[in-house]
């Protein structure tokens, strides 16, 4: 289970978010490629953008429940 205690600072602010859990397995940017994208320098993904419609946040929430190690986290209570 993600920590928000642990989430990386590169996270933009709101309900979802990447902590560092993170394998750099690619799954949530494919998931939801508008909402999470790399690091490079340090390989680990992190949302640079929060969901903005419905569409967004399911995909966000399907990346979470995707998420082999439980790295996505949501502080959020309607996820």
């Amino acid at each position: 289970m993600a920590d928000k205690a642990n989430k990386y600072p590169e996270n933009v602010p709101g309900k979802f978010y990447v902590d560092d859990q993170c394998i750099d397995c690619d799954a949530c940017r494919a998931t939801a490629p508008d909402n999470f994208t790399r690091q490079d320098e340090k390989g680990f993904s992190y949302v640079f953008k929060q969901p903005v419609n419905e569409t967004e946040r399911q995909l966000c929430i399907d990346a979470m429940e995707g998420c082999p190690v439980e790295a996505i986290g949501n502080d959020g209570d309607d996820a």
